[in-house]
């Protein structure tokens, strides 16, 4: 299996082909256009090798239709979703408890496996491998990398 981030290089590749970008400028476009602030920045966060700043992926437009409960602290976003189930994201430097219609309107199957790999927790998952196959179903959603 490919990585997300090999997967995020090829998109630059045919971005590159199409628009006559520099592989630089090609990276550092796909790497905004998915809510990061720059090519650095969507490496560090989709390998797990930073946590401080998930970027706004999780919470694309169309997103503030939803209730969710909202934390600027992981512990307390932690402790919220033990009591009352949902799943735990990230959206910049907050976390949110959220549902399974959420989850639905990412593009994503809250029934998937991976979710119980991770513990439902994004921000700090179980499986960190869990985690990158969701991060590479969640990138071939159109309204993402069409």
């Amino acid at each position: 299996m490919t990585s997300v981030v090999d997967d995020l290089k090829h998109r630059a590749r045919i971005r590159q082909r199409t628009t006559q970008e520099k592989r630089r400028e090609a990276l550092a476009a796909i790497a905004t256009e998915l809510g990061f602030s720059g090519w650095p920045h969507a490496v560090a966060i989709l390998t797990g090798k930073r946590s401080d700043d998930f970027g706004t992926l999780l919470y694309p437009r169309g997103s503030d239709v939803f209730t969710n409960i909202w934390s600027a602290s992981y512990e307390e976003a932690r402790r919220i979703r033990e009591q009352n189930g949902g799943f735990l994201l990230a959206y910049k430097k907050h976390f949110f408890i959220t549902d399974r219609n959420f989850v639905e309107h990412l593009g994503l199957d809250p029934d998937d496996a991976d979710w119980e790999l991770i513990g439902r927790d994004w921000a700090r998952p179980k499986d960190p491998a869990a985690r990158e196959r969701l991060y590479a179903r969640l990138l071939r959603v159109d309204r993402h990398l069409g």
